[in-house]
């Protein structure tokens, strides 16, 4: 289906509003719903999932340190919009349909508040006098100002949930950051990104088999989902109207499986100021940048005397990623718009710091624990994909136990064709670097030879992060310390097609045994 490209003006997306204010912190109540929403202009209404009403759903803002509680109530149907592959662990016949539980990415969350995939609830369903339709989560906040988001995890459909819609911003402020003079209010703007695609009469589309079909199982599950629509924040292909004057713009990409190789069609560049966690040491000058599912570039775009001009960002990244098809320069090679086509309403005194925050690297010689910990592809028992982590299903023996405040170095050795981001629940780590090595010695003797030197981080990696992408044929390295709770967390890949599909494990983090 053909659509016209920049019919649409970009949603500002709006401001969760809170429902009360108590002793015990700031209170929500955040409905999930069923809803008809317009994507594109040319397209009739799409049925999708939302927060409030909304897809994608109203941003939260909070204070560093504010508490706030929130109710997060399934009021949807009963009935999925897309099709459930019950072979998927989880997903089992005797299992709602429909279950959610919300999970603030990138948040540090006690453990009972954090959306453990299998503390899901559905609609109307009640035990013992209880009702399951909600719950309430509390959120501490005490972390640093950065960009997070909100999305779905129930175990085992948590890729249809969040392209159904249940996905939204999460923004953390201090006083800190507002001292710097950034773009702000109407200059500061959230961009979610997803790839859809669309049947004929405007619902989504989603495959309820793979390329090639799997004699047995109907519908099965897809190794990667891949749309020929990209979205931001709820619209296909849209324009943005710009002052000529600096803009702040949060990229996230909350997509299942599609990576963005992201790029201004005039060649100027990029001011990025901050990653998952948070603000950079120091801004980074870029051209171009690679961004993965889940991850987070808290950027800068300077329109200063630009008057007039049409500038469209471009994404080629190659899918899968990195040694799939090229993006297609018609469809998904395309974003959106920026025309500067606004008026200078004031002086823009907004600037970008040469110094934005002290980044204090974590003592690699206080490391307690290595992990080495493989990313695997086999076939499953229908000859379909599988990935694991560490030879490792969902339900195995949890095998990861880092002790409260330990620091730890994980190894990732990714012996798979793609890059997978993978994301750790609970902390934020920064990345030491990647190591080629001999995959085949590995497979074959277990053996780990590497073939290289150590490669630094990219530019656009330092900072804290939560989701790192590690390539394929490296070992990609990363150092945590694991604090402030203990109790059960998961670390996994956040392509959701994968996630579903046993590349998820759960941690723990135990308590220091007693000096006495």
């Amino acid at each position: 289906m053909k659509l016209t490209k920049f019919m649409d003006p970009l949603p500002l997306l709006p401001v969760m509003k809170p429902a009360g204010r108590t002793g015990d912190g700031t209170y929500y109540e955040v409905r999930m719903t069923q809803f008809k929403q317009s994507l594109h202009s040319e397209l009739q209404e799409s049925l999708v999932w939302g927060y409030e009403g909304f897809f994608p759903g109203p941003t939260f803002e909070v204070q560093r340190g504010e508490r706030i509680l929130v109710k997060w109530m399934n009021q949807l149907p009963d009935q999925h919009l897309f099709p459930i592959d019950h072979t998927v662990h989880g997903a089992e016949r005797d299992k709602p349909d429909v279950r959610t539980v919300v999970h603030v990415h990138g948040g540090r969350t006690k453990p009972g508040s954090d959306g453990y995939p299998e503390a899901w609830f559905t609609n109307g369903y009640k035990e013992k006098g209880k009702d399951f339709s909600s719950e309430i989560y509390e959120y501490d906040n005490a972390q640093r100002a950065c960009t997070l988001w909100y999305h779905d995890h129930a175990l085992g459909i948590t890729r249809l949930n969040v392209y159904a819609g249940l996905a939204g911003m999460y923004i953390i402020r201090d006083t800190y950051e507002s001292s710097l003079n950034l773009p702000a209010g109407d200059y500061e703007i959230p961009l979610l990104i997803q790839d859809k695609s669309f049947n004929p009469d405007g619902s989504l589309f989603y495959p309820d088999q793979p390329r090639t079909p799997v004699p047995g199982v109907q519908p099965s599950i897809s190794p990667e989902f891949l749309g020929d629509a990209i979205t931001v924040n709820g619209k296909v292909w849209p324009f943005l109207e710009v002052e000529p004057r600096k803009y702040r713009f949060r990229i996230l990409n909350a997509s299942n499986s599609r990576f963005f190789g992201l790029k201004l069609s005039n060649g100027q560049n990029f001011y990025q100021i901050g990653t998952d966690g948070g603000l950079l040491e120091k801004p980074i000058i870029l051209n171009q940048f690679i961004i993965s599912p889940a991850e987070r570039a808290d950027v800068i775009i300077d329109f200063t005397n630009q008057n007039g001009q049409s500038i469209i960002l471009l994404n080629d990244a190659p899918t899968p990623f990195p040694n799939g098809e090229k993006s297609d320069p018609e469809t998904t090679g395309i974003v959106m718009k920026f025309l500067v086509s606004k008026e200078l309403k004031q002086i823009d005194t907004s600037v970008i710091p040469a110094y934005l925050k002290k980044y204090r690297r974590i003592n690699v010689q206080k490391t307690e624990r290595q992990r080495f910990l493989t990313l695997d592809e086999e076939k499953d028992q229908y000859g379909r994909p599988i990935h694991t982590l560490d030879k490792k299903k969902w339900d195995a023996p949890i095998s990861e136990n880092p002790r409260l405040g330990a620091t730890e170095v994980w190894h990732f050795i990714n012996l798979t064709n793609n890059s997978h981001p993978m994301h750790l629940h609970l902390i934020h780590f920064q990345l030491l670097g990647r190591r080629p090595f001999d995959v085949k010695e590995y497979k074959n003797n277990g053996k780990l030879i590497f073939t290289g030197a150590y490669e630094p981080p990219l530019p656009y990696e330092n900072g804290w992060k939560d989701v790192i992408q590690t390539p394929p044929d490296m070992v990609t390295s990363i150092i945590a310390k694991f604090k402030p709770y203990t109790g059960q967390y998961v670390w996994h890949c956040h392509i959701l097609e994968h996630e579903d599909y046993e590349m998820m494990r759960p941690y723990i983090v135990l308590p220091r045994p007693s000096p006495y």
